[in-house]
């Protein structure tokens, strides 16, 4: 990754912030604390790759209500739940929500870091995820309308002559679209065409039409 991943640590007690922050940081995972779920979010368009750690029960919002908030702004990072032993139904209902762990009290130094590393790995994936799909859309946006128009065709399966009548152009200036769009998109084949179109939501959904 070419940005520093950060665990984020939300918890409303002191002594618990300092204990994570103490544990991290002697494993070399850079931190940053928040002492509410309020605060976090206010500085949410600050924070970068990573995972977060948030207890699940605080005054205000809670960790669940945090989580998702996350989801609905759609912010993909991955959430380890800090759960007291009362609070288990509460952790539960977060892992079920998407949240990739949960760490009861007291905490196992072992089973907390190899769950964070847990997290950003897989924050390392979406991101890398994320990058891809960005890539892809750029490459889209650099066809033509008519290379758009016959990329589109081409995606449900029409041959070159059905597109041609389709778009009432001919064969020929089909033929030279379809290279064009082929080399803009990088696709070494049809197939691999295809796949491209769908991981940006570029395929239409309609069979060969014609």
């Amino acid at each position: 990754m070419s940005e520093t991943q950060t665990v984020y640590v939300v918890d409303d007690d002191e002594a618990i912030r300092g204990s994570l922050t103490a544990l991290l940081d002697a494993s070399g995972f850079p931190v940053q604390v928040f002492s509410s779920g309020n605060e976090f979010l206010e500085h949410l368009d600050r924070v970068g790759p990573g995972c977060l750690i948030i207890d699940v029960r605080m005054p205000g919002l809670s960790g669940l209500d945090v989580h998702q908030e996350l989801i609905r702004r759609g912010v993909a990072l991955p959430v380890i739940i800090i759960s007291g032993h009362g609070d288990l139904p509460m952790a539960v209902k977060a892992m079920k929500a998407g949240a990739v762990d949960f760490i009861e009290k007291p905490f196992d130094a072992v089973l907390l870091t190899a769950s964070v590393r847990g997290a950003l790995s897989r924050d390392a994936q979406t991101q890398r995820a994320q990058s891809e799909i960005a890539d892809i859309q750029a490459r889209l946006d650099r066809l033509t309308t008519r290379e758009r128009e016959v990329l589109d065709q081409m995606v449900i399966g029409n041959l070159n002559k059905v597109i041609a009548y389709n778009l009432d152009i001919s064969p020929r200036t089909v033929e030279i679209h379809r290279a064009r769009a082929m080399e803009k998109m990088q696709a070494r084949n049809l197939a691999h065409l295809v796949r491209l179109a769908i991981a940006v939501g570029a395929a239409p959904d309609d069979g060969p039409v014609g």
